[in-house]
């Protein structure tokens, strides 16, 4: 019974904005920041307050001073910063604003403890999962600026100085680090060991799963790895989609949900993370007519799809046509390469997780 009324709370969310909404779908930035707009409402918190306690405090606004001298130079911790900081399109609290939606759909539990009553929920929402989402985001904010830090063993003079890019790393790891020790606390202030547990595991998966993200030369992998879509789902789900999901069953459990709630509020985490991945790494090949080497992936989800459908023998002739005169990779003919099987890709992968997702709200 709570599982059923679990799901009729999901599809009442989603319906109330009397619209189709998809993360499938390019969204501009208008269109996105209404559907945020309706969703904050929903749940009575602005994303935009998330973090602010810590965002203000005096430990970090000492860092921010020090992250002031990188002004001017090419370190992506200032992207980053800036990309915080004037987030027009709501997607770096994208996270938070999932765990305080699912906890709004899922409401109070029936087998809820003594010390959790109606009276003290806001907006439907008990003060411990607003933390939760707190936590969420700080963690997710922290691995975004460790994903700044520089490899220095491929600088070169067109990057800058390489005494800025030293004090850039610097300064990415003791930001990213105090936002996750400020996440810790707050974690350890729910009082619940298996949120601990829930969110330690997140941690460890997003540490693991940027280990398989790291960029190696093309004469080192891409020739012959045999990464195939399950091997892509599993490493995507540890880098995009296990914090997400674990902080949605965190959430179920801090209402004394029952396991078969829990266990939707994961999936539907995991599969909405996986989703959104798809999305992005597609549009490298629908919005651009070139590639560019910096951003482009031989593991991305359609250049795996497309090694897969093919065949090694004939992925590894593809890439020796699309190598220049000077043996240097030519991005834009290995993406046109990959663009015949995008369609293909498009309709297959994306529908089947819109699949998953909608058979769990049925």
């Amino acid at each position: 019974m709570t599982v059923i009324r679990f799901r009729l709370s999901c599809i009442g969310l989603l319906n109330r904005g009397q619209r189709n909404i998809s993360i499938f779908s390019n969204a501009t930035p208008s269109n996105l920041n209404k559907v945020v707009s309706d969703a904050e409402k929903i749940v009575g918190y602005p994303t935009s307050f998330m973090s602010l306690r810590c965002l203000l405090s005096d430990e970090l606004s000492n860092v921010a001073m020090h992250v002031r001298k990188l002004v001017g130079t090419k370190h992506p911790l200032l992207s980053t910063a800036r990309g915080f900081i004037y987030d027009s399109r709501n997607n770096l609290q994208m996270r938070g604003l999932v765990v305080l939606l699912m906890s709004k759909a899922a409401g109070p539990s029936q087998h809820t403890a003594s010390d959790l009553l109606p009276q003290d929920m806001v907006s439907g929402i008990y003060p411990s999962q607003r933390n939760l989402a707190e936590i969420t985001e700080l963690i997710h904010t922290a691995f975004l600026v460790h994903r700044g830090i520089v490899n220095l063993k491929e600088w070169t003079n067109s990057d800058g100085p390489l005494k800025d890019m030293q004090f850039g790393n610097k300064m990415s790891v003791l930001s990213g680090d105090f936002l996750l020790a400020n996440a810790c606390t707050g974690l350890a202030q729910l009082n619940n060991t298996k949120v601990v547990e829930l969110i330690s595991s997140a941690i460890g998966d997003l540490v693991q799963g940027i280990y398989h993200e790291i960029p190696n030369s093309l004469e080192d992998n891409s020739l012959t790895d045999e990464i195939n879509m399950v091997t892509w789902e599993e490493q995507t789900f540890l880098s995009h989609g296990a914090l997400l999901a674990k902080s949605c069953q965190a959430a179920m459990e801090l209402a004394k949900h029952d396991k078969d709630a829990q266990g939707l509020a994961y999936k539907y985490g995991k599969h909405l993370s996986l989703g959104h991945k798809l999305n992005s790494d597609l549009q490298l090949f629908v919005k651009s007519s070139s590639a560019d080497p910096e951003t482009f992936s031989f593991n991305s989800a359609p250049v795996v799809f497309h090694r897969q459908i093919v065949g090694q023998e004939r992925w590894c002739h593809q890439l020796q046509q699309a190598k220049t005169i000077g043996r240097q990779m030519d991005y834009t003919k290995v993406s046109r390469v990959n663009v015949h099987t995008v369609d293909v890709f498009y309709c297959g992968m994306v529908a089947r997780w819109v699949a998953r997702l909608s058979k769990m709200l049925r």
